[in-house]
């Protein structure tokens, strides 16, 4: 089975772009895509995709063009379905990362916790895959 293109992308701004790609990266688990640098080695656009389906985009706070320039950096909340959650949480509490909600199972059927990036997003991963 092959994984589907992704269809929504949730978008990030980040004070420090490149830092935030190498958590995302290899604390997460995400695959760079595309990495579109500016003329300082910022990142003016890159594009990560979850192996299990789905995909963020992400740039520098410092480019200021276009609705996304007016874009704060940690104020966002992106939720990532995985059936790897249990790993998951293994690799980013060895990596030290900043666990908001410890592993637990919902009322709702999920298997999830959320971790906060370097800049305050949070992600949240869980094995709920939304309503029918």
């Amino acid at each position: 089975m092959t994984t589907p293109q992704p269809t929504v992308w949730p978008a990030l701004r980040y004070d420090d772009a490149p830092a935030a790609m190498t958590f995302l990266t290899e604390v997460l688990g995400f695959r760079e895509a595309l990495r579109v640098p500016d003329d300082t080695g910022d990142i003016a656009h890159a594009e990560l995709r979850w192996p299990e389906g789905g995909a963020v985009m992400l740039g520098s706070t410092r480019h200021r063009d276009g609705l996304h320039g007016e874009m704060r950096a940690g104020v966002c909340s992106v939720y990532v379905v995985s059936d790897r959650v249990d790993s998951l949480y293994r690799q980013v509490k060895a990596a030290g990362a900043d666990v908001a909600n410890e592993l637990e199972d919902t009322d709702y059927g999920s298997h999830t916790f959320t971790v906060r990036d370097p800049e305050g997003n949070h992600w949240t991963f869980g094995t709920y895959r939304g309503a029918p």
